[in-house]
């Protein structure tokens, strides 16, 4: 996900696939128009890489010219048409107007009625991507490369004020990421929690437990190496489990945030995954963290040590100092996250849909 300006978006077509709508309109212009000797006109600044790439694929000869045309401001179009460099000899002349994307059809139908009053042989409209859905002008396109949904897309050439047209695959406009730090001592119901408001808010749910057992079960290049300072009652070291879950977060481009579970653990860790997000253009919503009381971890770790076969849920010792633990090592993250407005704490106890609501509370404000 990436963010121009204010607003954020994500991978919408590789592209391979956009080279692929590329050749559909190569393929349809090359079949047509063998020996007519057409001149391009392309609409700056949207359709310079398409036409560039267009005519790479063209195998006779033809002409290039370009005109400027604007009726885009931010996100939405402003009903008028600016025309610039109209000075051109189309008379008797084959004219292909090249645009990299239609959908209201404002500009290539005012365009077409300006072109056709320079008198050419022929006028036809030919774009890469066409939004049916929208389009409902009774001037015809003679060639689409490929219909898409009517969505506002940025990258190959097509921009948001002018950011994003350089790059080579398009992205669609999406809310701004969702990233939230799930937080809570041992028995606090993370997972459970987790895994009801992923599926509410359509978040990826990231266990560093998860991760860490999915790495050295598959013996991958960092499971190997986190398991060889494992063996030697070691922590793993930041460095590795960054890395980790980098990989993780890579695996889903599209992903509209992120509930991230066990991590961070440390200041250290904290941030990392700000420069990590960072890197994303995007950051870290908040932390949310479910307040329970000792004696209530207990009992709740005790009962599920009756059935979850873990040796650490059956000792109350143990569970104690994990408890203890957890408080020791996390108590600076709280101190972390409020200095930056970010931490909002939560009563976890209670039925299970109570908590989530007061959750969703909290989520929703983010």
């Amino acid at each position: 996900m990436i963010k121009l300006h204010d607003l954020y978006f994500k991978p919408f077509m590789s592209a391979r696939e956009i080279d692929s709508a590329v050749d559909n309109l190569a393929y349809q212009l090359n079949r047509d128009l063998a020996g007519k000797k057409p001149i391009f006109l392309g609409i700056l600044n949207g359709s310079f890489m398409v036409l560039a790439d267009l005519v790479r694929k063209f195998q006779h000869p033809c002409e290039i010219a370009f005109i400027k045309a604007k009726s885009y401001d931010g996100t939405q179009s402003t009903g008028q048409v600016k025309l610039e460099g109209l000075d051109l000899d189309l008379s008797n002349r084959t004219v292909v107007v090249v645009e990299d994307i239609v959908d209201t059809g404002l500009t290539v139908v005012t365009l077409s009625r300006k072109l056709t009053q320079l008198n050419p042989k022929e006028l036809l409209v030919a774009t890469l991507f066409l939004k049916p859905d929208v389009y409902k002008q009774e001037l015809k396109i003679d060639y689409v490369g490929l219909n898409i949904e009517n969505k506002f897309v940025v990258g190959y050439g097509m921009d948001y004020n002018n950011l994003g047209r350089e790059l080579p695959q398009l992205y669609v406009q999406t809310n701004k990421m969702k990233n939230i730090v799930l937080f809570g001592p041992p028995g606090a119901g993370k997972g459970t929690q987790a895994e009801r408001l992923k599926e509410k808010y359509n978040l990826v749910h990231i266990s560093t437990g998860d991760v860490f057992r999915y790495n050295i079960k598959n013996a991958t290049e960092l499971g190997t190496l986190a398991k060889s300072y494992i063996d030697k009652g070691d922590l793993v070291p930041d460095e590795v489990t960054i890395k980790m879950l980098k990989a993780e977060v890579e695996k889903n481009p599209q992903a509209e945030g992120f509930i991230f579970d066990g991590f961070p653990r440390t200041n250290a860790q904290a941030e990392a995954l700000d420069n990590l997000l960072q890197s994303m253009d995007t950051e870290v919503s908040g932390m949310v963290a479910l307040e329970v009381e000792d004696e209530i971890l207990v009992e709740r770790l005790l009962e599920r040590g009756k059935t979850s076969g873990r040796a650490d849920d059956a000792n109350e010792d143990v569970i104690r100092d994990r408890v203890k633990v957890y408080y020791k090592q996390t108590a600076p993250l709280k101190d972390y996250y409020a200095a930056q407005d970010k931490y909002y704490g939560v009563d976890g106890v209670g039925a299970i849909d109570e908590i989530t609501q007061r959750l969703s509370v909290e989520f929703d404000k983010l």
